[in-house]
């Protein structure tokens, strides 16, 4: 229990930061009173320590106060916000081609499987169904601070229901099935959602999983399935009741634009190292990641693109890119096919593709028998982006062939700040070149991501010799590996509810630490080398995954390949795990001759093996079906290597 006189530090404003950081405290404030209540959680240390913080002229708007300040981020970023600085809202774009002589074309569509169009809408029919079911959410008390978590698949009744959402000031929360049935269910409870829209799978998870939030469908459902899933309304009734309301009611189009500076959406991390993490985004920050994309990429309205990810699914119609969902199972990226990619731009005469590494090696495996209309559809793509884990250069020059005419791109960047570097094969191909050559310092040693898009900044914190990167001073220098700082417009505000992860995030002033290790080269260009959480401490050495695994994965008989660590930190022995072609039919140890390849390779990259372990599959993440999960692997191969049976990673 809090006790204290009426004192500026119990405002609104602190009271509600506070309140944020203790998800699972039962925190009360008495009218009248000074004091707060919280309950069923051990708090003292982190209140305290917030306390600590707070005073007439600091608290959470200012904890950022001290980064890199350049015009940029005065006006939207990291440093301190300008009083009343504007931002056009992430859905300008839409409502300004809903009333041009663009107002009649397509803006969002989703693919049948047989290849046909499902389902369309022009920009003007998108607007006016936003318009409509705004006004239908907002009768039933959707409204600014409301959390709506949205379990939609993409497509058109997503887009709608999103954008809606936004334009009343809701905070949308998306939490995708790639999370997985635990991660998933986690993510759900902890954001504590008012409302919970959903298809009737995810609301019938939420009925046998207990997840919070008043609930409605999609469709229309039968009066007792209705009752049985305890659902209130649909999006369809809703839609329906807005269309219909009285001219006199409060309608988006009239209703105040949402202050800036407002949380509008929850999205989640991958989960591929440890739980989910919910990363809160203002509407400024959203409209600062529309920005940063647009010029980034060139995406600019008219630009029509295929978008093989939720999250630019969700994006195009903010840039004012006519977007087509193409007939995939989204949270599993791999699902996409070469025809089904085809029929996909051919519905919109695509210019932009945007599709996972997982997903371009399967469009590259189905190609065979792709019809010359498929081919001709393709070969009309300008530009092809591809992120979510490392894309080899042979697999790039494979799509290549595939999309003759396109710019090949890889964008790096995460949840917390998308995009932040941004490179084309050719680059790649030129610092592939450098690194050969041995010219340039920092050349080489794991994946070239490129130079910083606009408004970005990139930073390290050298790694120790533990592994750690416990420094606070960020360096520049060329070739000085350790945990990757990154500052922009478009960075994350938060973590939601979670202090201590958010506290440990910012505790470089004016940076956000993103647990990626990597360096800089003499170019200015980002090269990744793996994750903090996944640094081997060998004896007398520290090594970083990716390049040597980049070297491992040259060879001819092997995929995906994983460097992990094995027994104490500082004396750990550095075991290869690698995924073989054609896969071998039971894990355990390579066969000799590959064993041998394998650390010859990886020698070349500067790392020494002490063992290697074939996989018939390496394990990765659900969204991205890219990213290994290398502290699976270091506790099955820790197994293995002592003597278990080998089992499934």
């Amino acid at each position: 229990m809090l006790w204290g006189p009426r004192d500026p530090i119990f405002s609104d404003r602190y009271l509600k930061d506070l309140i944020g950081r203790l998800p699972d405290a039962k925190v009360h404030r008495f009218e009248g009173a000074g004091h707060l209540v919280a309950e069923d959680r051990d708090i003292a240390a982190p209140v305290f320590e917030w306390l600590a913080g707070c005073g007439p002229d600091s608290g959470p708007a200012n904890e950022l106060a001290d980064g890199p300040a350049d015009d940029a981020m005065l006006e939207f970023g990291t440093g301190p916000l300008k009083p009343g600085a504007g931002v056009p809202p992430l859905w300008a774009p839409l409502a300004e081609l809903a009333a041009g002589p663009a107002a009649g074309d397509t803006a969002v569509a989703e693919m049948a499987t047989d290849g046909s169009v499902a389902r369309s809408l022009s920009w003007q029919e998108l607007e006016q169904d936003i318009a409509a079911l705004a006004a239908g959410l907002q009768d039933i008390g959707v409204g600014n601070g409301t959390r709506v978590s949205l379990m939609v698949p993409p497509g058109v009744d997503l887009t709608v229901v999103l954008y809606a959402c936004l334009r009343l000031g809701a905070v949308v929360i998306l939490a995708d099935a790639g999370l997985g049935t635990r991660g998933l269910s986690r993510a759900v409870k902890g954001a504590t959602p008012d409302f919970l829209i959903g298809i009737d799978k995810a609301l019938a998870a939420a009925s046998v999983l207990g997840w919070p939030g008043r609930r409605m469908s999609v469709r229309d459902l039968p009066a007792r399935r209705r009752r049985l899933l305890a659902v209130e309304t649909s999006l369809a009734a809703l839609f329906r009741h807005g269309a219909d309301l009285s001219p006199g009611l409060p309608r988006p189009g009239t209703a105040p634009v949402p202050d800036p500076d407002a949380p509008a959406a929850v999205l989640f991390t991958s989960g591929s190292t440890g739980p989910a993490k919910g990363v809160v985004y203002t509407h400024r920050r959203l409209a600062a990641m529309r920005d940063a994309v647009a010029a980034t990429l060139e995406i600019r309205p008219g630009a029509r693109l295929v978008a093989g990810f939720a999250p630019f699914a969700l994006l195009g119609p903010a840039l004012g890119a006519v977007s087509v969902t193409p007939a995939m199972d989204v949270t599993a990226p791999r699902t996409l096919t070469a025809s089904a990619l085809a029929h996909a731009a051919a519905a919109i005469n695509a210019t932009v593709v945007f599709a996972s590494p997982a997903a371009l090696r399967n469009v590259l495996a189905t190609r065979v028998g792709l019809s010359r209309a498929g081919h001709e559809a393709l070969g009309r793509v300008e530009l092809l982006l591809s992120a979510g884990a490392p894309v080899p250069e042979a697999l790039l020059a494979e799509v290549q062939r595939l999309l003759p005419r396109a710019s090949l791109h890889t964008p790096y960047g995460m949840t917390e700040a998308l995009p932040v570097t941004d490179i084309s094969l050719e680059q790649i191909r030129a610092a592939a070149a450098d690194a050969a050559a041995g010219t340039m310092a920092g050349a080489g040693n794991g994946v070239c991501v490129g130079r910083p898009v606009q408004g970005a900044h990139v930073a390290i914190i050298p790694l120790a010799a533990d592994g750690t990167a416990p420094g606070n001073e960020p360096v520049r220098e060329a070739g000085v590996s350790g945990e990757i700082l990154i500052s922009a417009p478009h960075v994350k505000e938060a973590y939601d509810r979670l202090w201590l992860t958010q506290r440990e995030s910012i505790r470089t002033a004016g940076w956000h630490r993103t647990g990626d290790v990597g360096h800089l080269d003499a170019a200015g260009r980002l090269w990744v080398e793996g994750r903090l959480v996944h640094v081997v401490t060998a004896p007398g050495a520290v090594v970083t995954p990716v390049g040597a695994e980049q070297a491992i994965e040259r060879l001819d008989d092997v995929g995906m390949a994983a460097v992990v660590g094995v027994g104490p930190s500082g004396t750990q022995a550095v075991v290869a795990v690698v995924e073989t072609v054609p896969p071998v039919r039971r894990a355990g140890l390579a066969a000799p001759q590959l064993a041998g390849r394998v650390r010859d390779a990886a020698r070349a990259a500067e790392v020494s093996v002490s063992a290697v372990l074939a996989v018939p599959s390496q394990p990765t993440d659900i969204r991205h079906n890219a990213k290994i999960d290398r502290s699976r692997l270091a506790r099955w191969a820790s197994a293995v290597l002592a003597g278990g049976r080998p089992g499934t990673p």
